[in-house]
């Protein structure tokens, strides 16, 4: 009986992210398993949602810490509830807010992981040379535009497969995204970038929509105008999420779409970017999100500190190899 309060409660709360806040399946379901993992636990101590306390939170905190759940993964769960029992105070459904004075773990514990510049820039020549040799295929001119809208312009794989031709403007060199919560943004696009799309518009695209198109002569769908996507597959469709990390994968073993936005952000930031630029260019909702990239750049800092500040140089070898309480042997 408790199970099916909560299945109904949680039905309720899924219509309410995809008509009222407007989140995507996906986004919705990722918030409904939070829940579930939750309501599950609360059974375990005889409760259900609409039961919760602020003990029962906690608890569940604890029991994430002692399962090896990372403090990233906890304060996303929290994250969670908290949009959860706002809604059922809003809709009148309880009185008390359990998630009130919880304190969130502290996130990003885990830095995220980027690649050196040397390495995207070597997983970059190597795609341009294979789209410039003089019988590139389109397959060949596509992934190396998406690889370098991936890195240069630090999108989402979600917002790479949903791009259309009329998102690209090459006259002020932007495009415009529709990222989460369908909130659109306007990217700037560097020259390699341009350079790249340009070339997969001219030579490679037309190909594959032409496979497209025969395709769908065949069997044609009303309302659906797949010819508008940017990136088609060889068979002249629309490119999944799983097929752009694949091809990640197969340029650089270390690397995924995810890094790839990872490291636009943290070589921005090492270069000088402020992070309210880079807030604005990721499409982050919350400038704690990229303060993160502070963190991660910390180190190039304190390298580039003691290398050229007068008060900071390293110690030469010799004075490296001595002995802490041990003189010095006299170099003259």
């Amino acid at each position: 009986m408790e199970s099916a309060r909560n299945l109904s409660l949680l039905r309720d709360y899924q219509a309410y992210l995809r008509v009222e806040k407007g989140l995507r399946p996906l986004t919705c379901e990722a918030y409904l398993s939070d829940l579930r993992t939750f309501a599950e636990f609360l059974e375990g101590r005889n409760a259900v949602l609409l039961s919760a306390i602020q003990d029962d939170v906690a608890a569940f905190l604890e029991h994430l810490r002692a399962h090896g759940i990372d403090s990233r993964s906890s304060a996303r769960k929290l994250s969670c509830l908290r949009g959860f029992y706002k809604w059922l105070l809003l809709d009148r459904r309880i009185h008390h807010d359990p998630t009130v004075n919880i304190e969130s773990p502290k996130a990003w514990k885990v830095l995220p992981k980027s690649l050196a510049e040397p390495e995207v820039n070597e997983m970059l020549e190597r795609a341009s040379m294979n789209a410039s040799h003089p019988q590139a295929q389109a397959a060949a001119l596509r992934d190396h535009a998406i690889l370098e809208l991936l890195y240069g312009a630090g999108l989402r794989v979600s917002e790479i497969t949903a791009l259309s031709v009329s998102d690209l403007r090459f006259d002020v060199g932007r495009v415009q995204v529709c990222g989460k919560g369908d909130k659109e943004r306007i990217v700037p696009l560097g020259r390699s970038a341009l350079d790249a799309l340009e070339h997969y518009l001219r030579e490679g695209r037309p190909h594959l929509e032409r496979i497209g198109t025969a395709r769908k002569t065949q069997a044609r769908m009303g309302g659906q105008h797949d010819e508008a996507r940017l990136f088609l597959s060889l068979r002249g469709m629309p490119l999944t999420r799983q097929w752009v990390w694949h091809l990640v994968k197969s340029a650089n073993n270390s690397a995924t779409p995810h890094r790839l936005r990872h490291s636009c952000a943290t070589h921005m930031v090492e270069h000088g970017a402020d992070l309210r630029s880079v807030q604005t260019m990721l499409g982050h909702a919350d400038i704690s999100t990229t303060q993160v990239y502070t963190h991660l750049a910390l180190g190039r800092l304190k390298a580039v500190h003691r290398m050229h500040h007068p008060r900071a140089e390293r110690r030469s070898t010799t004075d490296a190899e001595h002995t802490p309480g041990q003189p010095v042997k006299d170099k003259g």
